[in-house]
């Protein structure tokens, strides 16, 4: 069996007696979570070797798959992984929610992640290739709470190694530096670094002045969000003023509106930063229109 066939099983579709999710797909085969064995040699285990990407869909009806699955294959050729374990999960990403009962009702996620593989441990590469691992799930979307009536969030120092543009599944600094954001009772931190807000943890990071709609240019320093490219998409279609630019963070307080922007969260005001409101303390104009705009899309499949 290759690393790029997928295996329809003989596993029954989803029935009422088996829980939501526990159908993931694993080295080619749908099988219940319960049965996923990884082996302790796998340099996605040993080393944090691989990389990720997450997708959502809207009653069965995924949003710029085709934007995620390109984002994936440039990880992968990133990382050197074998990029044609890419070429089947289209397919993949389907079934899950179709095997997970998904595919007619409410909001869903699939996460993928790719691994280099099993092999003894060392630092450089196998000296023989072998078979990337592939994991996958569906589940439902994370219960953030009421993020369209805005959030906090505090600033850090960006810790993570120097290509942010690949998405790794080795998270540690992220991790922490959300943990810091939830022992402060935020929602998320915006790392900065050289004096430049970045991102967030786990989102896309904009600011508002004089409604200009500002964030940081893609470089090696940041993620190609996909939402964060909808969202600018969306921006010049309607109207709205737009500048890819260094958005320093000394000057971060002045700002009329800030927002994040991720595949799970849409579109979510910052309403507190570091412990002072953001413009009024309530969500700005820009940013509603903006949240409005990206679900209008998604609604009409413009994405």
């Amino acid at each position: 069996m290759t690393a790029n066939e997928t295996v329809a099983t003989a596993m029954p579709p989803q029935s009422a007696g088996v829980p939501v999710g526990d159908v993931v797909y694993f080295d080619a085969r749908y099988i219940q979570k319960s049965e996923v064995t990884v082996s302790p040699d796998d340099r996605g285990f040993l080393l944090g070797d691989g990389v990720y990407e997450v997708a959502a869909a809207y009653d069965g009806r995924f949003v710029a798959l085709d934007r995620h699955l390109g984002r994936l294959k440039k990880s992968l050729a990133e990382a050197r992984i074998d990029v044609s374990v890419a070429d089947p999960l289209e397919s993949v990403f389907q079934e899950l929610l179709e095997r997970n009962g998904f595919a007619e009702r409410g909001k869903a996620m699939v996460y993928l992640q790719v691994t280099r593989g099993v092999s003894p441990r060392t630092h450089a590469f196998p000296k023989v290739p072998v078979r990337p691992t592939v994991y996958a799930f569906a589940a439902p979307f994370p219960d953030m709470g009421d993020l369209a009536s805005g959030i906090s969030a505090i600033t850090r120092p960006d810790l993570r190694w120097s290509r942010c543009d690949i998405k790794v599944i080795s998270l540690i600094a992220n991790v922490l530096a959300n943990q810091e954001a939830k022992e402060n009772g935020s929602f998320e931190a915006i790392l900065v670094r050289d004096g430049v807000a970045l991102e967030g943890t786990h989102t896309s990071f904009f600011a508002v002045k004089d409604d200009v709609v500002m964030t940081a240019p893609l470089s090696n320093l940041i993620l190609p969000g996909i939402t964060r490219e909808i969202v600018l998409e969306l921006c010049h279609r309607t109207g709205l003023s737009v500048n890819e630019q260094a958005v320093p963070a000394h000057t971060l307080p002045q700002a009329d509106e800030l927002f994040i922007t991720g595949t799970t969260i849409e579109v979510a005001p910052v309403v507190v930063l570091d412990g002072r409101p953001v413009g009024d303390g309530a969500p700005g104009p820009v940013t509603t229109r903006i949240a409005e705009l990206y679900r209008a899309a998604i609604v009409a499949g413009r994405q």
